[in-house]
């Protein structure tokens, strides 16, 4: 996988900046690999039609950028915040790229602000756009892709009771793509900020749903 072409209204080296964005991310796990921030990118393409008020060149650099911190987070099994960590790499990187200052500050309140179930809520349109842009690829199609490689990651089971779900810490054997449907996925549309992003997550959830329901009826009858 390999970046879109991205042109920046604002001063600033994007092919260094995707540099960054590659070298870093190849650390990651395939679910959080070079492959979803692009597919973040491109779902940040199709929200800011509907808001063209927010700063397109913030947006687009706090998706190249969101996830860098990845690697230590998934390390260190969930014990520190990609998000805080990440905004600050991103700080320094847009910098050394030469990034406007006002369009760096943006940029890295989005990327602090897009985990928000362990940090501040998102407070722009243009954290919004990411937030939501990030959590729509964790829904549909391939957001069960990433769901059962993840689960793949922790060499947890295919599928499990919602009782052993439910009841399973992180990073264990019941630590299924179910696990994390129940636990998360299931209620992101609540969640959403952009009227935009809520329609696509309630369409993308319904398909989830339904794959589970098949999914259960074909293992336990």
């Amino acid at each position: 996988m390999v970046f879109p072409e991205i042109k920046l209204n604002c001063p600033g080296d994007i092919s260094c900046i995707c540099a960054e964005a590659e070298q870093r991310l190849a650390a990651s796990e395939s679910s959080h690999d070079l492959d979803h921030t692009v597919r973040v990118l491109h779902n940040c393409e199709s929200l800011l039609k509907e808001y063209p008020q927010a700063n397109c060149d913030a947006v687009r650099l706090a998706a190249l950028l969101h996830d860098i911190a990845r690697p230590e987070e998934d390390a260190g099994q969930g014990n520190c915040c990609h998000a805080e960590l990440g905004a600050e790499c991103a700080e320094k990187i847009l910098r050394n790229s030469g990034v406007d200052a006002d369009v760096t500050a943006i940029a890295v309140n989005a990327i602090k602000r897009h985990r928000f179930r362990k940090g501040e809520a998102p407070d722009s349109i243009e954290a919004q756009i990411l937030y939501d842009a990030d959590k729509l690829d964790s829904l549909g199609a391939v957001g069960l892709g990433r769901a059962f490689m993840f689960a793949g990651h922790c060499n947890a089971r295919l599928h499990n009771t919602e009782e052993e779900a439910l009841q399973a810490p992180s990073y264990s054997k019941e630590d299924t793509a179910y696990r994390e449907y129940l636990v998360k996925l299931r209620f992101i549309p609540e969640k959403m900020f952009t009227e935009s992003g809520k329609k696509i997550a309630v369409q993308r959830l319904q398909f989830m749903e339904d794959f589970f329901s098949t999914l259960d009826h074909e293992i336990n009858g």
